[in-house]
């Protein structure tokens, strides 16, 4: 009896001991795998890669413009990228990759063999499924640790992921170098094609560069990544996707690469920049160049173009004019800004002569004096405080003290360009003319404050002056600031806040922001009205004589300030506002006889007749409360008799110039 109870205990203990032995290490293996795996990341489908996407830009029209990125990579799927890049890539990265199951240890095997017999690691045997855990899950860094880990991941996505599924995010994943991930980015970055337009010459030299996208780029070293396209071929013969002919056929197809140093949007690249810092400001540095925006902006192409030409145009002439100047050792700029009045679309911007010498955007962030581009404001303000088109002022020389950048007071004695004056004169006739002495003396009679809270009013908010002095554009304005007060005319006394974005889109297509048309009345329509119509004078028979060859209605003034440091021009037509300045960065004057007149309206002049050549030719809208009467120009009255010069002139219902003594009334408003 205790024989067998003996027996049956050693028995027990044996088998505890031999289940211990082996329990013990299938226990160990599970702990393993559950603590390697503990909180490793996830990616059971294709919506779960999330990778860093280009953000891109789009005119109006939906042409791409630019990009944002931290890595330029475009998101595609398997039917979008040739069959010949697919093959290509198995061929040079994972010849065996439709038979294992992530992880080839026949490839560790041989890898491992060929690295003890030169005592150094010369070749890897990942897969391409261990290089998407390597490249999109895991850190590089080379531990046991990390290892396992990426063993599990590899073998996790073969069971979650098919082969095409997994063969898109490896394509759309790796590093072809030159600022290129995936391999949409690389067919345009090196052939400016697409992914799906690949042929095999050109597929084959692109599997070649994941390897070592520096060492094997085609653009450092073209002999070194040939040849690393000939060992891609012969694998591709060696696994039968191509035949010697077509080898050799490949061998004789040229490749034309792109050119790298051309800078396709630096046309658009003072629009872009301001673009991208407003997308930052509102969203965030990541957002932009991580998320694969949409970024949809109101800027027209054609008008685009037609605005860089305006500026070089325009810039060129005045250095030839210069050219044996003495002290011609500073390079002139020039800017241009143009938008819908209705809507406050910027349809075109130039900033600068050069983005790439100066990011500093001239038509944005500069304040400069505008000179008497000012005025209108002033006559605008005027014609709200009881001014009529026909009210007379004498032009006549003023004398008055203004203060100085150090706060004393000097004598100022201002004068008109040329140094005349008119005596009687109406207000049309001294806006046409730009005669100083009037502008100042309307100044000083409605008062500067308010001048100064009108410009806020309609849009143009600067630094200004308190002096008398602002009369003659002393103040510091942004030429968009302008653009949108002379807009504001336009649009019948309705201000539209400038928009340059439209509409952003996420990765996903949906809307994060949208922007319609901000608009606001700043003044009255017939107020808006009136200074069209006298700013259609300084057109027709003013210092804006030069744009008349536009053939169509418009309106404008010129803007030139002491010294002829700024030269403006400011218009607009029905359809379009715009604004052109030249000047110095440094504030050196523009030289004898530059005016706004000579330097900056043929800019203007330049763009306009290029961006509206195919709009149809509209004539300005005469809204309610405007009546038409003749007038005597000399006394801005009715004429005394029907032998008196006249012209017609515009007013609003209840300001008609009517005399009390007068004894010749017409008979109706007309006559």
């Amino acid at each position: 009896m205790t024989v067998k109870k003996n027996k049956k205990s050693c028995l027990t203990t044996v088998l505890i001991v031999l289940g211990v032995m082996f329990l013990l290490p299938a226990a160990g293996v599970i702990g393993a795998y559950f603590y390697f795996s503990f909180d490793l990341p996830k990616i059971t489908s294709l919506d779960d890669y999330r990778p860093a996407l280009v953000s891109r830009v789009t005119a109006a029209d939906g042409t791409c413009i630019g990009e944002f990125s931290i890595e330029r990579r475009y998101l595609v799927g398997i039917d979008d990228i040739a069959t010949v890049m697919v093959q290509a890539i198995v061929a040079a990265e994972d010849d065996r990759f439709f038979e294992h199951s992530g992880i080839n240890y026949w490839s560790i095997l041989r890898a491992a063999i060929k690295n003890i017999r030169s005592l150094e690691i010369k070749q890897g045997g990942s897969t391409i499924t261990q290089q998407i855990v390597k490249s999109l899950l895991l850190s590089p860094e080379r531990k046991f640790s990390r290892k396992i880990k990426e063993a599990i991941l590899a073998t996790r996505i073969e069971k979650h992921l098919s082969k095409d599924d997994i063969l898109t995010l490896y394509l759309n994943q790796i590093y072809f170098g030159h600022g290129a991930y995936g391999i949409e980015a690389a067919a345009r970055a090196y052939f400016g094609k697409h992914a799906s337009e690949l042929n095999v010459a050109e597929a084959s030299l692109l599997a070649g560069l994941p390897k070592a996208p520096s060492y094997y780029s085609p653009f450092n070293d073209l002999d070194r990544s040939k040849k690393r396209q000939k060992y891609v071929l012969a694998r591709m013969y060696k696994q039968g996707f191509l035949s010697l002919a077509e080898i050799r056929a490949t061998a004789r197809q040229p490749l034309v690469f792109v050119d790298a140093s051309k800078d396709l949007h630096a046309e658009k690249s003072y629009f872009l920049e301001h673009v991208r810092r407003l997308v930052e400001k509102k969203h965030g540095a990541d957002y932009i160049y991580r998320e694969g925006l949409t970024i949809e902006t109101t800027l027209d192409l054609a008008m685009q173009a037609a605005a860089e030409k305006a500026v070089r145009k325009g810039v060129a002439a005045y250095q030839k004019r210069h050219e044996n100047d003495s002290d011609n050792d500073t390079h002139v700029q020039a800017a241009l800004i143009a938008m819908e009045p209705d809507s406050g679309y910027v349809k075109a911007m130039v900033g600068g002569t050069g983005f790439a010498e100066s990011q500093f955007n001239r038509a944005l962030q500069s304040r400069r004096q505008p000179g008497s581009a000012f005025k209108p404001v002033i006559y605008a303000a005027a014609l709200d405080k009881g001014y009529t088109p026909a009210s007379i002022i004498v032009d006549s020389p003023i004398a008055a003290f203004e203060v100085t950048e150090d706060n004393e007071y000097r004598f100022w004695e201002p004068q008109n360009y040329g140094r005349q004056f008119r005596g009687p004169t109406t207000l049309r006739r001294a806006l046409t003319k730009s005669c100083n002495a009037v502008t100042i003396k309307i100044l000083k009679d409605i008062g500067i404050n308010y001048v100064i809270k009108y410009a806020r009013q309609i849009g143009v908010d600067g630094e200004y002056s308190n002096d008398l002095t602002l009369a003659l554009g002393t103040c510091g304005v942004s030429l968009i600031n302008m653009v949108r007060a002379y807009a504001t005319f336009c649009a019948q006394g309705v201000s539209a806040e400038p928009i340059f974005i439209t509409k952003i889109l996420d990765r996903d297509g949906r809307i994060v922001e949208n922007n319609i048309p901000r608009l606001f009345s700043a003044v009255s329509p017939q107020t808006a009205y009136m200074m069209t119509s006298l700013l259609q004078s300084v057109v027709e028979e003013g210092t804006g004589r030069r744009v008349r060859a536009l053939r169509r209605p418009c309106a404008g003034k010129t803007g030139t300030t002491n010294e002829g440091r700024d030269a403006w021009f400011m218009g607009y037509t029905p359809q379009l506002a715009a604004g052109s300045w030249i000047g110095f960065d440094d504030l050196k004057p523009l030289g004898r006889h530059e005016t706004g007149s000579s330097a900056a309206s043929p800019i203007w002049l330049a763009f306009m007749q290029e961006a509206l050549k195919d709009a149809p030719v509209q004539m300005f809208d005469v809204p309610e409360g405007i009546v038409f009467v003749k007038i005597d120009p000399e006394t801005g009255y009715y004429p005394e008799s029907r032998k008196t010069e006249t012209l017609f002139e515009c007013f609003k219902e209840g300001t008609l110039p009517i005399r009390f003594e007068q004894t010749y009334p017409p008979k109706t408003a007309l006559n």
